[in-house]
């Protein structure tokens, strides 16, 4: 049997199992794959009726601190519509060991098919006894800051203390600091280095971010973003960062974009990877709807995209399908 028969493919907080064939009476477990902090198996035991675990990795991190997950299971069938056995669905449940989530199957299963994990969630005890927090709710804005300056700066915005330019967003107006901003970005270095309106006037007019959103991007410029509104403006961000050439700020908008693609959002990340030339994205969008097979499971999206998509995108996405099938 080939080493392939027991790899878990992932993406995301993605995870798929592809099986060829399980005699009547058999036990096959997966090798380990990555999702959050923790290494995870997979195994299928086929008596009478058919058993599917899923469970962390024994180790020191999973002894101290065993994920507490949320998550979706089915299995799909590899070939022809895909028919799935979907699993109810499991919400903070704490898994320590291979016995803390099985899932009993008594329809019979022939041929081949897919063991297909989406992980909704992945939280960790509080050590202080309160309530647990996810990992994914950790971080990915606020990295690599200095904590003082970070709260002097946040002081200077939110409270206006001696700023000198005033941004005009769809619906409202911040005021802000020159200085700053022509630090963080060189399109607004280049807009008080000359002789433009936005220097003569003390004003730049950003019509197309609504003042909520420009908030979040100054939060950011200012080191003072919270997690949630960094999230809920995420696409804002992104085209903010584009138009402004910020760098860090575009690639933390990627980064976060790719940690929950789903079926929902995956054809308009699609389209923004392409268009913002975000070459990590749109690769794992592609996998997630090639190579995991989720384009079957959005025929009526899929097809209204085709219509209007960037024949280059659509040209990819169709290379894509080809060189799966090739690898089958």
């Amino acid at each position: 049997m080939s080493d392939s028969a027991y790899r878990v493919e992932t993406l995301s907080r993605l995870a798929q199992w592809k099986i060829d064939n399980l005699s009547s009476c058999t036990y096959r477990k997966s090798d380990p794959f990555r999702i959050g902090n923790w290494n995870w198996h997979l195994s299928v035991e086929k008596n009478r009726v058919l058993f599917i675990k899923l469970y962390p990795e024994i180790s020191n991190l999973t002894r101290d601190r065993p994920p507490i997950a949320s998550f979706i299971i089915q299995i799909l069938s590899s070939v022809g519509d895909r028919k799935a056995l979907v699993h109810p669905g499991i919400t903070d449940k704490q898994l320590k060991n291979n016995d803390d989530f099985i899932w009993t199957i008594e329809t019979p299963l022939t041929g081949k098919f897919i063991i297909d994990v989406e992980f909704l969630d992945l939280k960790t005890a509080a050590p202080n006894g309160g309530e647990p927090c996810s990992i994914w709710a950790e971080g990915l804005a606020e990295r690599g800051s200095n904590a003082t300056a970070l709260v002097s700066l946040g002081r200077m915005l939110s409270e206006s203390i001696h700023t000198d330019i005033t941004i005009n967003a769809s619906d409202g107006s911040i005021n802000a600091h020159r200085a700053v901003l022509a630090t963080s970005s060189p399109v607004f270095h280049s807009m008080f280095s000359h002789n433009l309106k936005e220097k003569e006037l003390s004003t730049i007019d950003i019509s197309d971010i609504s003042t909520e959103a420009c908030q979040a991007f100054l939060n950011y410029i200012y080191g003072n973003v919270q997690q949630d509104e960094f999230l809920t403006h995420r696409l804002a961000l992104l085209r903010a960062a584009d138009k402004y050439d910020i760098s860090d700020l575009k690639e933390a908008c990627q980064e976060s974009l790719q940690e929950d693609i789903d079926t929902k959002n995956v054809l308009e990340r699609l389209q923004n990877a392409s268009l913002y030339q975000l070459p990590t994205l749109k690769s794992s969008c592609m996998r997630y709807l090639v190579k995991f097979g989720k384009i079957y499971d959005i025929g009526d999206d899929f097809n209204a995209f085709l219509q209007c998509a960037d024949r280059d995108l659509i040209a990819e996405i169709f290379h894509e399908v080809l060189a799966t099938w090739k690898g089958f």
